[in-house]
């Protein structure tokens, strides 16, 4: 919601029903409306230009390094030489662009259903992918996520899910089922990576999606990064068969990084992996809470995240929940 005091204009935006925050904009600089989406890009006070999908901010050019940064090295540094990466979502191209600062990265596959999204942040967001959809490496898919997934073949060392909220038609994207697929698309040391919101805002749900990520593999690692733009405590996860970044050293890391000749890092280094993985008492509770069952055709998160205090707003959600939409 776009509020104005004295001629200065601020959006808030909800968290759950008792919190929210405001950001502080200069103007909207362009709109589109997709198919699917709104999608529109402000001049804000604090983080530059920023992306606005269906009410709710994605990225700005100043701060989308603490997501896509955590996003993906914690899970591409425990591979020795990461080939292969895809990327459910991510239209932005920051996901991207960071799998590509791997000299051993062969081919990075980014499905994402919203072209309008890709072309929208072509235009207006290259501080974001910094060239990265002209990258030959880069293989645009424009379609169902989801799909591409259930049918291919293909084998990736890396898979990130960049998905929208676990609500509506999105829900099946989180759910073991789904989740089970991936697993057979990873191999047996390939690395899931993927956002699971806020313990802070919406504990119920962020440990009924640790709870599905058990269900499917062996090695499950949440981490936390505060994300400005998001305003709270953010959680993300690594998953796999057997790859464990938590069993890393300081050393090997900060080996891969030089060997893999990673440039430009502004949040991600050997101390931060290991800070990120770190978890408070109350969020390791959370993550043990055999209460919280996974997402499951047979077991689905209601409308409401568990709590009828609890609401999501009213949008229109993809099928393959494959643009990326930052939800707690």
């Amino acid at each position: 919601m776009a509020v104005k005091v004295d001629h200065e204009t601020y959006i808030s935006e909800e968290l759950n029903p008792g919190v929210g925050f405001w950001i502080k904009v200069k103007k909207c600089l362009a709109t589109v409306n997709s198919p699917y989406q709104k999608i529109e890009l402000f001049e804000t006070e604090a983080y530059g230009l920023a992306l606005r999908i269906d009410d709710y901010w994605m990225t700005s050019e100043k701060d989308e390094f603490y997501y896509h940064e955590n996003m993906v090295h914690p899970a591409a540094v425990a591979i020795e030489k990461p080939r292969s990466a895809l990327i459910i979502g991510g239209g932005d191209g920051g996901a991207a662009e960071e799998y590509l600062k791997y000299n051993s990265m062969k081919r990075v596959v980014l499905a994402e259903l919203d072209e309008e999204v890709v072309n929208f942040c072509k235009e207006h967001l290259s501080v974001i992918h910094k060239g990265a959809f002209d990258d030959p490496r880069l293989e645009l898919r424009i379609g169902d996520g989801k799909s591409f997934v259930e049918n291919t073949n293909e084998h990736f060392d890396l898979i990130m899910l960049d998905l929208t909220d676990p609500f509506g038609p999105a829900e099946s994207l989180y759910g073991v089922e789904f989740l089970d697929q991936c697993k057979r698309v990873l191999g047996e040391h390939g690395v899931l990576s993927m956002h699971i919101g806020s313990p802070v805002m919406k504990p119920k749900v962020f440990g009924r999606i640790v709870a599905s990520l058990k269900n499917v593999f062996p090695v499950v690692r949440p981490m936390l990064v505060y994300v400005p733009l998001y305003g709270t405590l953010w959680g993300m996860a690594t998953a796999s068969l057997r790859t464990d970044p938590l069993m890393l050293s300081k050393h090997d890391i900060d080996s891969v990084i030089k060997a893999r000749n990673l440039k430009d890092l502004q949040f991600y280094n050997s101390s931060t992996h290991f800070g990120t993985l770190s978890l408070p008492n109350f969020v390791i509770s959370i993550c043990n809470d055999d209460s919280f069952k996974p997402i499951s055709l047979s077991e689905p998160l209601n409308e409401f995240g568990l709590d009828p205090t609890e609401h999501a707003p009213v949008r229109v959600v993809t099928n393959d929940g494959s643009s990326k939409q930052r939800r707690t």
